[in-house]
């Protein structure tokens, strides 16, 4: 009893002091901007325009023209009937197309949408497909202007009187529908007091109480980030937040004025930003919760970037804006993944980021359907159409830039680091009731992204199916990257045992260049279990992570390898590599085992998650710690194998072709810095960059030589023989 007592105590000022550490290297409440502007690799704005929106609507509305029967109404293909919101959102879609001249092809189809959809809004909820009438007043207020040149006076006539139908009768369950749903009633109702469908007075009435009453205020206003909590998973829904932030930046950006205006605006612009670092480097919304890894749940990234990107050049923050602008550019990008090139689908999109036939429905949620998700990944890029008005010179975003390592809300329960564009995201709890029958949020590393790289191979997600142990006494499986060890004689994954166990940050250091820290994996119930130290160094090459157990048992880290996605990759397993690539000249993953000793067990069944087939390895070696280091590549960078062939350890580091670390400061090809007061470039020992104080600062590179640099305070710099005077947070080109 007393051993017993004595590690009770010994595991709570552990837990205690890893959790004040990751508190206390969080970011500032009032987070608006990261400091730094330089980035570790080449930048250059894109030259995208929002015209290049409107061809990809052109051609999803095409597709989902093909599915309009002879009443109007887009029918699901695989459902076979008209579902959810789909009709609306494409004729909203096409009005805005018909707006600016294009796709004259399309304007029958698109006016038969309009006359459908809105006399199903006139019949109430009883007519309205699923009683989904929350989801048809925005794009039908906004939308009937769109069709004012198109048709005759007396169809725009009743057009205008069905949207005058009280939203007592177009919402199903007014006392229960709560959730996200009740945001796009409230962007809605103020919709259709801009275009004079309902009265001021009673939409405002019904916003505030929704917004007081009926829980949204309690959503996203007690949230650390103010991100919105949609209370239908635990943890909740990284996926889903998106949506409900996103009706609410539209509600005041569109000029709500009611009492609670300020609040919910101060909420979104700080839930918005906080999203900039979430965002992965290669565009993706984060994974986490229902909808995870959906196509649509970027559309609403790149939809909230561009009205935010709005707001702060309205506000005089061109530097936000220009992040932003940036952001919605990566969303954009990340979307085109996904467009079809096969056949009569050719230009519309896979519902989910895999490459499966969609009748699978692999990742899907039961609401997960063609018809409505075509159609909101077509209304939500529209409105962002609509929504980008100025001129913002793009900047780099601050997940291309780095120097921040920081968790969400406990309800959220992630951690986010990323140095130079590199990012590691950690799932601190695992689901462990069921959605659907389904866990959306494993245990666990669950991704690793980099810029300029195809992130799907990072992984980037993981998996668990929630059944926990057989009746055999066999655990089902589940897989992250981290630790697996044995129970009862069978190999056991982090992952598998959410219940359990969860996992604890503690931060080291922080810069844009070089994040370090480390995960503590403890067990939280009365099960028991061993500990294990996760360390982590994260630079804009790749992450060298040293996982220990404190205890002397045997154990392994689990290496998620994605296998297939509907195509299957090119996976190479050798004595201390495993990698995959979807092309032998394309990006490709690489797990690099540092131990000598390394045993790659590849007997595990691959597990199918959202993204893919995942092969779970398991890295196993006879040594104190299990060293691997994760190198995300392109073509043009050295081999995995000459990677390795170069790595050796320092004292307080390592170094390779790549880069090296030192303590506090990262040497590579296109950039270095750290904290320190003198730096040996090339390392030929001797002293190439020297300033008068201790400073945190960062050079980019042209073949070794300085060519920008940038401090965190007023400091002199020498370099070669030159003095110059850098200002705080102020890049300074060097001649």
């Amino acid at each position: 009893m007393e051993m017993k007592s004595k590690q009770c105590f010994f595991t709570f000022c552990l837990l205690f002091h890893f959790w004040g550490l990751a508190v206390s290297q969080d970011l500032p409440e009032n987070f608006p901007h990261l400091p730094f502007h330089l980035t570790a690799r080449p930048w250059t704005a894109s030259s995208l325009e929002k015209s290049d929106y409107l061809k990809v609507l052109e051609e999803v509305c095409h597709v989902m023209a093909k599915h309009q029967d002879q009443n109007g109404a887009i029918i699901d293909p695989f459902l076979r009937r008209e579902h959810q919101y789909s009709t609306p959102y494409f004729a909203y879609t096409v009005g805005t197309l018909l707006s600016v001249g294009k796709a004259s092809h399309l304007k029958a189809s698109g006016i038969m949408a309009m006359e459908n959809a809105t006399a199903a809004l006139a019949g109430g909820y009883a007519k309205i497909p699923d009683a989904h009438g929350e989801f048809f007043i925005s794009p039908l207020s906004e939308g009937l202007k769109l069709y004012k040149d198109f048709v005759s006076e007396k169809q725009y006539q009743e057009w205008e009187k069905r949207m005058q139908t009280p939203i007592s009768e177009i919402m199903e369950n007014q006392e229960g529908r709560i959730n996200n749903w009740r945001t796009y009633a409230m962007k809605g109702e103020w919709n259709r007091v801009k275009n004079g469908f309902a009265a001021k007075s009673s939409a405002t009435d019904f916003i505030e109480n929704a917004w007081n009453e009926k829980s949204q205020r309690l959503r996203i206003i007690p949230d650390k980030w103010s991100m919105y909590q949609d209370w239908s998973s635990d943890p909740q829904s990284l996926a889903v937040e998106a949506v409900g932030r996103g009706n609410l930046i539209g509600l005041t950006l569109d000029g709500y004025d009611g009492p609670a205006a300020s609040e919910i605006k101060k909420a979104v612009r700080k839930g918005t930003a906080i999203t900039l670092l979430l965002q992965a480097p290669d565009g993706q919304a984060p994974s986490n919760g229902r909808t995870d890894n959906h196509v649509f749940n970027d559309v609403l990234y790149l939809l909230g970037f561009e009205a935010m990107a709005e707001d702060a050049l309205q506000m005089g923050d061109s530097l936000l804006a220009g992040r932003y602008r940036r952001g919605a550019y990566l969303a954009f990008q990340s979307i085109k993944r996904w467009q079809r090139e096969d056949g009569d689908w050719k230009g519309s999109f896979f519902v989910t980021k895999n490459f499966f036939d969609p009748a699978d429905r692999i990742g899907y949620q039961p609401a997960s359907q063609w018809g409505n998700y075509t159609g909101a990944i077509a209304y939500h890029l529209a409105e962002a159409f609509h929504v980008r008005q100025s001129m913002v010179k793009e900047v780099p975003s601050p997940t291309e830039i780095g120097g921040y390592a920081f968790t969400t809300d406990p309800a959220f329960s992630t951690f986010t680091a990323n140095a130079g564009g590199m990012q590691v995201v950690v799932n601190l709890r695992g689901a462990s009731v069921p959605k659907y029958g389904l866990s959306w949020t494993p245990l666990g590393v669950n991704r690793f992204s980099r810029v300029n790289w195809d992130a799907r191979l990072g992984p980037s997600d993981g998996e668990h199916d929630l059944k926990g142990q057989t009746a055999s006494g066999e655990f089902q499986s589940g897989v992250t990257f981290g630790p697996e060890w044995k129970i009862d004689g069978q190999w056991v994954r982090i992952s598998d045992l959410p219940r359990d166990y969860r996992v604890i940050p503690e931060v080291e250091f922080v810069h844009p260049l070089l994040v370090k820290f480390k995960l503590l994996y403890t067990y939280v119930t009365g099960m028991g279990g061993p500990y294990f130290s996760q360390e982590f160094t994260v630079t804009p090459d790749g992450i060298m992570t040293r996982l220990k157990s404190l205890q002397n048992i045997p154990f392994g880290l689990t290496v998620p390898l994605l296998e297939n996605d509907g195509r299957p990759l090119i996976n190479n397993i050798t004595d201390r590599i495993a990698s995959t690539a979807y092309d032998k000249n394309g990006d490709e993953q690489n797990f690099i085992s540092l131990n000598s000793n390394l045993v790659i067990n590849k007997d595990s069944p691959a597990i199918q998650s959202t993204y893919g087939w995942l092969k779970p390895l398991r890295f196993q070696t006879d040594s104190l710690s299990n060293d691997v280091f994760i190198y995300p590549r392109n073509s043009s960078e050295p081999h995995a194998k000459e990677f390795l062939d170069s790595f050796q350890w320092l004292e307080n580091g390592f170094s390779s072709i790549l880069g090296t670390v030192s303590g506090n400061l990262y040497i590579g090809r296109t950039s270095a810095g750290g904290e320190g007061r003198a730096l040996d470039i090339n390392g030929n020992g001797e002293i190439d960059v020297q300033f008068d104080q201790l400073c945190r600062f960062i050079l980019q590179l042209e073949e070794g030589k300085v060519v920008h640099a940038e401090a965190d305070r007023k400091v002199k710099m020498i370099y070669r023989n030159k003095e110059y005077l850098l200002t705080p947070f102020q890049p300074l080109p060097i001649d």
